[in-house]
């Protein structure tokens, strides 16, 4: 029978998502049980260690003071079970089982879908799950397995290898160039439609990179999602920004002003230390980092 000083670990965790959630039902969606099973789980917790966890007020739920002593112990626990998790993993045999990436929706678009093919065609054993995320997934927890990431990874226990930079351009497509005419001069850039990101800042601090000082309202037309942002870009919503390579294969886009420099964008490949040591991640790692540095035709960092 369970004690006070013998929890179940399940029990454990299902009390720290719901610390960390301040709420049953955001708690509930997070680990994929419904509220009623959380409320009788969170139940058998507190029996189990002895007392309330919780207590309501108004926006959800907050810890006793017994539950605020056992959240830093209980996410010591969690750490240790992914880690756990992470070197079972990695000691195993032949490279076959699930591989989950998650990259930019530009890389995951424009850049993965060749050299999956061509790694699913090596290694019929392995699956492969692509997350298209700007977000910086959790590695030590498995939200993915490798990373493809425009930034340095600064987590904790993983390994980063930078694979090169993607170059960048100006474009528009040739029915907005019919229609308004090709810019010849960055002053003369201030006077069309552009596309921008609607939250990221990212295309503002490359345009001020460039010495053009533009807020968010610059951009007419505005969107996070970097797929629909090249489609906006290809039906003649403006001018935008997109990889160089892709850009100039697009026989509907035109590259502006090509002497003008724009930023490049770092390409990193991330995943935890342990679990790069499975043979299935350890293959579909090599052929990610073989792999990208072509595919995005810039600079490829030294070996």
């Amino acid at each position: 029978m369970n004690t006070p000083s013998d929890p179940d670990w399940t029990l454990i965790r299902f009390f720290l998502a719901v610390a960390e959630a301040g709420s049953l039902s955001a708690a509930a969606r997070d680990l994929g049980l419904s509220q009623p099973t959380l409320t009788r789980r969170i139940r058998e917790a507190e029996r189990v260690l002895g007392g309330p966890l919780f207590r309501r007020h108004a926006r959800g739920l907050a810890l006793t003071e017994a539950g605020a002593a056992l959240v830093e112990d209980a996410r010591r626990m969690r750490d240790a079970a992914a880690r756990l998790g992470m070197t079972a993993a990695g000691h195993g045999g032949a490279p076959r089982g699930t591989v989950r990436i998650t990259a930019s929706g530009v890389v995951s678009f424009h850049f993965l879908p060749p050299i999956l093919a061509g790694l699913r065609a090596q290694e019929p054993e392995i699956e492969l799950e692509l997350h298209p995320s700007n977000a910086s997934e959790n590695l030590l927890f498995r939200e993915a397995d490798i990373a493809v990431r425009m930034y340095r990874p600064e987590q904790l226990d993983l390994v980063a290898r930078h694979l090169g930079t993607v170059p960048i351009g100006l474009f528009a497509s040739k029915a907005y160039i019919a229609r308004a005419g090709e810019p010849q001069s960055i002053e003369a850039l201030r006077v069309h439609d552009w596309i921008g990101y609607d939250r990221s800042q990212l295309i503002i601090r490359g345009m001020r990179s460039m010495g053009v000082e533009v807020d968010r309202s610059f951009f007419r037309t505005r969107c996070d999602d970097q797929v629909t942002y090249w489609a906006l870009l290809r039906a003649g919503c403006g001018i935008g920004v997109a990889p160089l390579r892709p850009g100039l294969a697009d026989p509907d886009l035109v590259q502006l002003l090509p002497d003008l420099p724009v930023a490049e964008l770092p390409v990193w490949l991330a995943a935890h230390d342990a679990l790069r040591q499975s043979p299935r991640i350890r293959r579909v790692w090599d052929a990610l980092a073989e792999g990208l540095p072509r595919a995005i035709g810039g600079v490829p960092a030294p070996a």
